[in-house]
């Protein structure tokens, strides 16, 4: 019996060679449509159009072609039902064999700046998911095909006959998995497009999420090395790795939180991380300046962590890097001299961030039990011109620049957490503790190990200080300054214990829990 092989796609890499070997060595006859039936025809393979298969011609600009009894039927007509293949016969419809077909390139076309609507719904292949579901529901008998790489398996698995039913089995599983992810892409586009007050509860969370993401990277293992893990989505599309061992899912986790963080500044800064916490941060006029006064936050925590700097970074702070061990260093660009000297130490990862520094993330996705939490992605500082100093005396520009400066570190810190700066730098940071005294307790003896003065430094709280003790825990250190969002039920004994002692205080009015 003759074998029908349907061919119509977009992507047409590989495709001559595999409809050659199927026209030639397994006696498969073609049919096609469109600029695929152009293509295998103009290199000499025998190809019927669709619509002389069908008798009827393609209409309404290509939007109808496949969508017939003559190709669905011979797709999902079942081998093994006598009554199908008689129905069959009795409507001539030939049973089709093999389907290879990719869509029509949605995600890529909308993906383009300032696409036109209508040229993306112009995009949304409706015939080719309906061939690739058709075929991949009766894969007992339809072979199906939606990717080129898979054309190299599916030869040989007509070779050797025995292994193609389970090549069907996984080949259906990919169709049904692309099909999916397209459909999630549609619906996410047009939730993007949604206006006016009859779609306004499409924008933001819809009342159904779904998620599609291709899979990056099969990983060693995840937090630990008895779980298993792996990365999804594109995440390597916003870095580029330049040499070292493979990036481990707690790398991946810690690369996002030091590109977040860094993303605050646009002076000349160094952040170093441990964890996803900041053990150091520092903006100066250079990146070497921004270096010493980071690292000297902390000299313990760096090793084994995360280094990110906001500019090109040179030689001379390479040379200085190079004398700990850190498991990445992320840069916009790294100088050849940098690359030299790095390049010595074969399993350090570096990591170029493609489009600088920061890349946005408008949500953010949790697993929890029985689903997903999804909320924004907290990237409000607050404008300190709405800032409220609610102590008698004022800080003075020094004490502001300290506390602006120590507010963005506190966001990036896992709650409860407090940090001592001076100016552009860390002196002391304390992160994630159950009571927030606890963690200014650990900040300042931080900073005592590191030989740091906190006398007139000031203190950073990214949520409100419950009791008066870590205040006067921050006044007993120190710190002469106080930045917090306020709103406790005690606000008026804490800003009693901070005029009792001479601190200012500002309240922000905006919170940043970080569990």
């Amino acid at each position: 019996m003759e074998k029908l092989a349907l061919l119509s796609v977009s992507d047409k890499r590989g495709l001559v060679d595999f409809a050659t070997a199927l026209v030639k060595q397994f006696g498969y006859r073609l049919l096609s449509t469109g600029g695929t039936a152009k293509l295998l025809a103009e290199k000499g393979l025998p190809v019927t159009e669709v619509s002389q298969h069908t008798g009827f011609p393609e209409i309404m600009e290509g939007r109808v072609k496949t969508l017939h009894p003559k190709i669905h039927g011979g797709l999902l007509c079942r081998r093994d039902k006598a009554d199908h293949l008689a129905q069959a016969a009795t409507n001539d419809i030939a049973l089709i064999d093999l389907v290879v077909v990719n869509l029509y390139p949605f995600e890529q076309t909308v993906a383009k700046p300032h696409v036109e609507f209508e040229e993306a719904i112009e995009n949304i292949d409706i015939g080719g998911p309906s061939m690739l579901r058709s075929a991949a529901k009766n894969h007992e008998s339809v072979t199906v095909v939606c990717d080129p790489a898979d054309y190299a398996s599916v030869i040989a698995a007509f070779a050797a006959p025995a292994e193609l039913g389970a090549l069907r089995r996984r080949l259906a599983l990919k169709v049904f998995q692309r099909t999916g992810a397209y459909d999630t892409a549609i619906a996410a586009y047009l939730q993007s497009e949604a206006d006016g007050p009859d779609l306004a509860a499409l924008s933001g969370f819809p009342d159904k999420l779904s998620l599609s993401y291709g899979k990056a990277q099969t990983l060693r293992y995840g937090e630990n090395p008895h779980q298993q893990a792996a990365l999804y989505g594109t995440f390597h599309e916003h870095f580029q790795q330049l040499q070292g061992k493979e990036l481990s899912y707690n790398n991946i986790l810690d690369i996002t939180a030091a590109t977040y963080l860094i993303g605050e500044f646009e002076r000349p800064t160094v952040a170093i991380l441990k964890h996803t916490n900041p053990c150091g941060v520092a903006s100066a006029d250079t990146l070497e300046e921004a270096w010493e006064q980071a690292f000297a936050t902390d000299r313990q925590a760096p090793f084994g962590g995360i280094i990110i700097v906001n500019q090109t970074l040179g030689g001379g702070l390479a040379k200085t890097i190079a004398e700990i061990f850190t498991e990445v260093i992320i840069a916009p660009r790294f100088s050849d001299e940098a690359l030299a000297i790095f390049g010595k130490k074969k399993n350090l990862r570096l990591m170029v961030a493609k489009e600088g520094i920061g890349p946005d993330s408008l949500q953010e996705v949790r697993s929890v039990i029985g689903g997903v939490l999804l909320q924004d992605r907290d990237k409000i500082l607050g404008n300190p011109r709405e800032f409220k100093v609610v102590t008698k005396r004022q800080p003075t520009a020094e004490e502001w620049a300290g506390m602006l400066f120590g507010w963005k570190i506190g966001k990036h810190v896992k709650s409860n957490s407090i940090v001592y700066c001076r100016g552009e730098r860390t002196l002391g940071v304390g992160a994630g503790q159950m009571a927030r005294v606890d963690s200014s307790r650990i900040a300042v003896w931080k900073a005592g190990e590191a030989g740091l003065d906190l006398r007139g430094s000031v203190v950073a709280s990214e949520a409100l200080f419950p009791f008066a003790d870590g205040l006067i825990a921050a006044a007993e250190a120190g710190a002469t300054c106080a930045i917090q969002p306020g709103g406790s039920v005690r606000d008026e004994e804490v800003i009693k214990a901070a005029d009792d002692r001479g601190l200012a205080m500002v309240f922000t009015g905006i919170r940043h829990f970080k569990h």
